[in-house]
Formats: C-alpha cells, sequence, structure tokens
C-alpha cells in the first residue's frame, strides 16, 4: 500500500472479556468459552459473554432513556466503541468516521416485535428505527458525538473487515483523517439458531471442544455461534501508538454455485490472499489466522486455497472459532485481535486439537481472513510496528 495506515488502538467485547491483559490470558489458558445455554424454548450450544460484561451492558442500558429499546448488537458496539476512541486518545466530538457493520443486526428485537406482531396484529411505535441495518453506526455516532460519516453495512461474515476496506479508502481519499471500524453481532436468539440448524452446520457435539474448527479430521459439521463485538482506530501515516500497520489489503467474490458454499479451492481466498501479499514474499508471512467457522466445506477449502498459494512456505495456522464461537459480522475484527496479540506477546496461539505446527521465531507479519456467505472475502496483510 502507498499510503501507511496505521491501528492505533482495538477494543472488544466477547466471551473472552473485554481488556487486552484477560482477552491474553483466556488465549493462554487452552480453554473454549463455548458451553450449552437455555436459547427460548430449547438448549442450544453457545459462545456467550462472562456474566460481568452482562451486567455493564445493563447498566449501559439503563444509563440514558433512549438506550432502554436498542438491540444488544448496538450497545455491545457502544461500549466498544468507548474504549477504542479513549485508548486512540480520540475525544467525544472529534472528526472522524465510522462504519461499523452486522451481519443480522437487531436479530433479538426483530424477533420480539415480529412475535408481538403475530400475537396482536401491531407493532411497538419503535419496531422500525430500532432494528434497521443503519443502526450501530448511527447510535454510536450519537453516543460519541462523532462529526465524521455514519456508514453501516452487511456482508455477513466479512462484515468487518469490509468496513476495514471502507475505512482506508476514505483515509486515502484524503476524505477523513480517523476512522472507526469494526463488527457487532448479538445472533443467539431462537431463530439465529433455528436458521443454523436448518442448514446441517451447527454443532451437537458434547465434546470438550465442540467446536473442531481447523480439524482436519473432523467428519461433522461443528460450527457455533458467539456474540460480541470488536472496533479498531485507524489513522493514516507513521504513529507512535500504532498497534499494527496495514501493508495489504485483498477482496474477492465467486460465482455462486450454491447460496451458502464456496469453491472446493476456495478461489476467492486465493485471490483475496494474493491482492493482500501484493509484492511480499509469501515466506515472509509467519502466520494466517483463518476464517474456520467449523464447518467441513468451509475449512478446508481455505485450508486448500492457503496450500495452492504458499506451496511450502506454509505460515503457522490457527483460528479463534473454536474458543469463542462464530460472531458472523463481528469475526474478522475479533480474528485481527487475536493477530495483534500474537505479534505483541511474541506466541503463536494454537488450535489445541489441530497437528502440531513448525512454530517460526518471530511473528512479524500476519494475514487475516473472513468470507461471507458465496465467497465474498477479505483479506488483511498486518505487520508489527
Amino acid at each position: 500500500m502507498s499510503q501507511k495506515i496505521a491501528i492505533t488502538s482495538l477494543s472488544s467485547i466477547s466471551p473472552l472479556g473485554n481488556s487486552p491483559e484477560q482477552i491474553w490470558q483466556n488465549y493462554l489458558n487452552g480453554a473454549t468459552s463455548i458451553s450449552e445455554y437455555p436459547i427460548g424454548n430449547t438448549k442450544a450450544l453457545a459462545a456467550m459473554l462472562p456474566g460481568y460484561l452482562k451486567n455493564e451492558i445493563a447498566k449501559l442500558r439503563d444509563s440514558e432513556s433512549k438506550y432502554k429499546n436498542l438491540d444488544e448488537s448496538v450497545l455491545y458496539a457502544i461500549m466498544a466503541s468507548r474504549k477504542a476512541i479513549e485508548n486512540a486518545g480520540w475525544k467525544q466530538g472529534d472528526d472522524f468516521g465510522i462504519n461499523i457493520g452486522s451481519s443480522r443486526g437487531a436479530t433479538q428485537l426483530f424477533e420480539k416485535h415480529f412475535q408481538e406482531f403475530l400475537e396482536t396484529g401491531k407493532t411497538h411505535t419503535l419496531a422500525s428505527p430500532t432494528t434497521t441495518l443503519g443502526n450501530i453506526s448511527s447510535w454510536v455516532a450519537h453516543d460519541l458525538n462523532s462529526k465524521g460519516p455514519e456508514i453501516s453495512h452487511s456482508i455477513t461474515c466479512s462484515t468487518a473487515l469490509h468496513a476495514v476496506l471502507n475505512g482506508i479508502a476514505w483515509l486515502r481519499s484524503g476524505m477523513a483523517d480517523k476512522f472507526l471500524v469494526g463488527g457487532s453481532e448479538a445472533p443467539l436468539t431462537p431463530f439465529t439458531i433455528a436458521q443454523m440448524n436448518a442448514l446441517k452446520i451447527y454443532s451437537k457435539s458434547q465434546d470438550e471442544f465442540p467446536c473442531r474448527a481447523f480439524d482436519r479430521e473432523k467428519n461433522q459439521n461443528s460450527m457455533v455461534l458467539g456474540e460480541g463485538a470488536s472496533v479498531a482506530c485507524l489513522e493514516t501515516g507513521e504513529r507512535q501508538n500504532a498497534l499494527a500497520y496495514i501493508e495489504g489489503v485483498g477482496y474477492a467474490t465467486e460465482i455462486l454455485e450454491h447460496s451458502i458454499s464456496i469453491s472446493a479451492e476456495a478461489q476467492c481466498f486465493q485471490k483475496s490472499m494474493a491482492m493482500a501479499l501484493g509484492t511480499t514474499a509469501i515466506k515472509d508471512v509467519d502466520a494466517i489466522v483463518m476464517h474456520a467457522p467449523g464447518t467441513i466445506k468451509g475449512d478446508s477449502s481455505e485450508l486448500k486455497a492457503i496450500e495452492l498459494l504458499f506451496g511450502d512456505h506454509l505460515p503457522m495456522l490457527t483460528t479463534n472459532k473454536w474458543k469463542i464461537g462464530h460472531t458472523f459480522g463481528a469475526s474478522g475484527m475479533l480474528s485481527i485481535e487475536m493477530a495483534l496479540l500474537m505479534m505483541q506477546h511474541q506466541k503463536f496461539i494454537a488450535v489445541p486439537f489441530a497437528e502440531n505446527q513448525k512454530e517460526k521465531k518471530a511473528i512479524r507479519k500476519v494475514l487475516v481472513n473472513a468470507v461471507g456467505f458465496g465467497g465474498n472475502a477479505v483479506s488483511i496483510l498486518l505487520a508489527k510496528p
């Protein structure tokens, strides 16, 4: 990339917690955050926020009368965004852009309001404005009193990384100096779980690790949903507080052969990774944080694409879906968080049940992948400052 883009802050709220120290310790412990919970009238595997964060969200909801009718996906984004700009040294009222997307948006509220409609034939006054897709960025902008553009979008599971692409485009165009980007998702609802079950991709396992993401030997789909939000502050040029620099971005789509699957060799990932690498030698990439949703076809096709592109120079491979589940639109930024932490601590976090890999001595460049339904892939190349 001709112009340096720095990540000067990243904040998240997830099953791992909401502080970098706590999140890192949870990555080190090797245990999954996935358990079985009552969701609606049934039980399902899921990765939920810990109780103390649920309490913090409840406090946030009660802190302002306008927030009482907001979906949890919006509240998660507000909480993460407050911390992100504080850590970057930005102030409320500053001129910065916002692009925080979501795959499903206000799922919980939509299901609630639709059920009310089925029962009464009427809807709540705020049913529409609180369930629109633009809801997240608009409310974050309200909360932070920002003065820049507000963008929302959904590109399913690659939403957060597409937000990064958008932020970079605005910064490189000169139309903005700072951009807050990321994704938020609160998908642990009866209808959403039912949709995943209908696709026959949801895990039924009672094993120690119900989501077998990046397990080459698995013989059944094992995707599990998680919830959370993750946002990053992007700025141009050299920055003393840079956590990492974005050295390359890539994106690609495929001709749809099926509404949810990508090709056996993930042509979209081969193209997006090659574009993100640009002139960077493949041997210089130390690790890849894979999308790896825990499905047989999803995991195997991405792995095949990596093997075809990198050949004998295979980087260390990992994913966090086995630990925090699949957070849909927020997942890409949570993968970036994992990459930043590995670079910061110079320690590779392996998938505990995957085959051993030869670890490199240093972690200086990490590629992060995400893909949405139908093959809408994004790859981001990160470099240690």
